[in-house]
Formats: C-alpha cells, sequence, structure tokens
C-alpha cells in the first residue's frame, strides 16, 4: 500500500491516490505525515537497465562478449590473434590482465600481482584439461624491449602439445610476432577479417563454461 501510494506522489491529484490517502489516515495517521515528507522509494519506480561491462587493454576498449574469467582485479580474454592460426587458433592460446591500466609488472599492487598470478594458474589449469595438453607456457613481456607491444601488463597462457614447436624456444618469437600483429591489429581494427567477433565470443563462452 505504502509503496503504490509513494509512486503516485508525483500525481496529487489523482482519484486512486486520494482513496490510499484516505485508507492510510484511517488505520494511522502518522503514515500520511510520512508519505507527505519523505520522496518515493527508488525500488517503486523503474530502474534503469545496467550498463554492459567494459574492459580495457591499454588504450583499447575490449568486448565484453571476449572476456570469458574476472575477478575483482583480473580478466581474462580469447587473443585477437593466436598462435598458429589453423593449428592451435582455438587452443587456448588467451590472456590474462590487470583490470587496472598498468605498463609495467613492477608497477602492480602486491593484490594485484597476486591475483594475476592466481587467475593464471586457475585459467591455466583449466585449458590445459579442457584441450587436452600436457604443458602449458606462462609468458610475460614486460616493456617495449621485451617485445611488449600494447602497454598493459599481461599474462600469454599457452597450452602445450608434443610436437607444436620443433625447437621450445621458438614459441617465444612466435609470441613476439603475435604481439606486434596484435597492435597493429588492435589499431587499424581489422583482425575481424580474421576473426569475426562471433568466433571469438563463440570461444570465450566455451571456456566461460569451465568456471561456472
Amino acid at each position: 500500500l505504502l509503496l503504490e501510494l509513494s509512486a503516485l506522489s508525483r500525481s496529487p491529484q489523482s482519484p486512486r491516490r486520494r482513496g490510499l490517502l484516505a485508507a492510510c489516515v484511517r488505520f494511522r495517521p502518522s503514515v500520511l505525515r510520512l508519505l507527505l515528507v519523505f520522496p518515493a522509494p527508488t525500488s517503486a519506480l523503474p530502474s534503469r537497465m545496467e550498463e554492459p561491462l567494459r574492459y580495457k587493454f591499454g588504450p583499447y576498449k575490449i568486448d565484453a562478449r571476449e572476456v570469458f574469467h574476472a575477478t575483482p582485479l583480473t580478466y581474462a580474454m580469447v587473443n585477437l590473434r593466436p598462435l598458429l592460426p589453423g593449428i592451435l587458433s582455438a587452443q587456448g592460446h588467451v590472456l590474462v590482465c590487470p583490470k587496472r591500466e598498468v605498463k609495467r609488472f613492477a608497477d602492480l599492487s602486491s593484490d594485484e600481482t597476486s591475483d594475476l598470478w592466481v587467475t593464471a594458474k586457475e585459467v591455466g589449469a583449466k585449458l590445459e584439461q579442457y584441450h587436452k595438453a600436457s604443458s602449458i607456457t606462462f609468458a610475460i613481456q614486460d616493456g617495449p624491449q621485451a617485445g611488449q607491444t600494447v602497454a598493459h601488463v599481461h599474462i600469454h597462457v599457452i597450452p602445450r602439445k608434443k610436437g607444436d614447436f620443433e625447437k621450445n624456444d621458438e614459441i617465444y618469437d612466435a609470441i613476439d610476432v603475435k604481439e606486434k600483429e596484435m597492435k597493429e591489429k588492435l589499431d587499424l581494427d581489422v583482425e575481424r577479417k580474421d576473426r569475426s567477433m562471433e568466433e571469438m565470443a563463440h570461444e570465450a563462452t566455451e571456456y566461460r563454461a569451465l568456471f561456472s
């Protein structure tokens, strides 16, 4: 009764409101005084739809559909351009990033550092099992001379299988190449020609189910 009466406060001459006021007065006169003093509660009014989640990767906006796992400090997303397209493009090469835009690893807080690695560990374990891999590569390029092209700390998490690279260290050269390509793709926004949003969203949906 009170919620309905409050919701009608913007129509003081409404017959329905006058009838409700009369009922309130009969039961408890003090109710009338309260309703005249306090505005309608927000819960009685239609609420606005919440804005969709947005993530930043350096200066770039990341669509929430690309993100498959998140904590209060960290998020994990599918890769715009994974290693070895056609071979490992759907084999779990993902990025784990702090939500706060942080350029260098040393600039992370202790809580962010811990959460980043715990999240990377959990993501790696689930993707290794999901893709029936036998090992995982975790890689950070900390600064431009280390190969970092997007100034936002991120861990490459890559499930590994026997024979995926002829020499194990070749994976680091491949990561360097893909870092540069990723920067170019983000700048030009032409990665959609190779991986559509639908493809990335589908992959993220599969991984998201691993954490439900």
